[in-house]
């Protein structure tokens, strides 16, 4: 069985843990997409794991964890990856498999990245760590990827190209002094001497696994609404976040897939500029966010948080094909008297039940709301769906219907122990 998992809203709802759960199932785990401008965090027996570019299933034994050739890769982030989780006792030798065609993320990336940003009217909210940069380089065929960094010749050859062209750019446009390219160049050698025992022509590893039945679990980063097509652009990031890009993303081809799972908050959070019509503009906010630990995995930045969209979360379901659904921190809504979820936007007098992508209707509708009694009573404590609360019951229930997908994996606190299987 070979599934997909991914997140329905703007990232952050948890996928971390389920892909850790889900991992002890599976022979592969794979991210096939972003860079490590995105967080997973895991809880094993009261430790915290969080990563920026190595699969969650790295913390099962037996497993073959792909960083496959979608994602683009900043080695400096990696290598601290590595050496935290040998310290932790970690074992990943013969375990990690990165892709050779990884493109990387290179110094000027990441200046141009914080710069751009600068000069904007209207921030976007980047990370700032050379994600979107690093993705132009690579359409624009001017992108250094890992196999070059294990080539010396080549590498100095794109390498000089590069620093060319962005030194005169970057001190003409940004007033910016340029870059040493002999700094860089020896620098990136020795990243690509530490990376080289992990690299691996990968789409040829997963097509084996696919031809022998192995199991494999394609894993996301962010959320759907942050997906370059089909997000609130300019609002996201540079990379095809949806089950559709598993396949560019992997070299696997779409009959291999087998299932998709959705995973959603059942609340709303976001990071970042851009919309978000359900958004808490009150101590709701501090509230939800203090209890729920809503801040960036990678930044640390406040999360904006707001009620369950059932808008974005419907047209999520449709585009990736989501058959079950895993719902995520179920229980920072315990002590909630009043829970509302969106089920439309009003705006000119007319309410919308699909998502407008045009920004002045987006800036400025009304949700429209179904409101739900509370249950008030500890959740992170149940086991069984049969064992909870009726009203949580009925809200699980509405968002099921709101959004057509089934729930098979319910979340009720970090620990790989607070889950229930429905």
């Amino acid at each position: 069985m070979n599934t997909v998992l991914i997140g329905l809203q703007w990232g952050d709802e948890g996928k971390g843990k389920i892909v850790d759960i889900l991992s002890s199932g599976v022979d592969y785990i794979v991210r096939y997409q972003g860079g490590n401008n995105a967080g997973h965090t895991v809880v094993v027996e009261d430790k915290e794991f969080v990563f920026h570019l190595i699969p969650s299933g790295i913390l099962h034994k037996g497993k073959i964890c792909v960083i496959a050739n979608g994602v683009v890769i900043d080695p400096e982030s990696l290598i601290f990856e590595l050496e935290y989780l040998k310290k932790n006792g970690i074992s990943i030798d013969n375990k990690l498999k990165i892709s050779q065609l990884c493109h990387v993320i290179m110094p000027y990336h990441r200046i141009l990245d914080k710069l751009r940003e600068s000069k904007r009217a209207h921030k976007i909210g980047t990370t700032g760590r050379g994600i979107g940069p690093c993705y132009s380089d690579k359409i624009s065929r001017c992108g250094i990827r890992v196999i070059d960094l294990l080539n010396p010749k080549v590498f100095k050859e794109k390498l000089k190209d590069n620093i060319k062209e962005k030194s005169e750019i970057f001190q003409k446009v940004y007033n910016h002094s340029g870059f040493d390219f002999d700094e860089i160049y020896s620098k990136y050698l020795d990243y690509g001497k530490k990376m080289s025992k992990f690299v691996s022509n990968t789409p040829l590893l997963l097509q084996e696994a696919v031809r022998k039945n192995k199991s494999i679990l394609f894993e996301g980063a962010q959320g759907t609404f942050l997906d370059i097509d089909f997000g609130t652009y300019p609002f996201v990031t540079s990379s095809n976040v949806t089950a559709g890009g598993v396949c560019n993303g992997t070299g696997v081809a779409p009959t291999a897939i087998d299932k998709v799972i959705g995973v959603i908050k059942a609340y709303t959070t976001r990071v970042g500029q851009g919309p978000f019509p359900t958004e808490f503009h009150d101590e709701l906010a501090a509230f939800i966010r203090k209890k729920g630990k809503e801040f960036g995995a990678t930044t640390g930045r406040p999360r904006r948080c707001g009620w369950f969209d059932a808008v974005i979360a419907k047209y999520a379901v449709s585009l990736s094909g989501v058959g079950e659904l895993a719902v995520t921190k179920l229980d920072v809504l315990d002590d909630l008297k009043e829970i509302s979820i969106c089920t439309g936007y009003k705006y000119k007098g007319k309410i919308f039940h699909e998502f407008p992508h045009d920004f002045e209707v987006l800036d400025n509708i009304c949700p429209v709301y179904k409101t739900f009694k509370g249950w008030n009573k500890d959740t992170s404590k149940v086991r069984k769906f049969s064992d909870l609360p009726k009203n949580a019951v009925d809200y699980l229930s509405r968002l099921e219907d709101l959004i057509s997908a089934k729930i098979t994996i319910l979340s009720v606190g970090s620990k790989r122990a607070e889950t229930i299987f429905c």
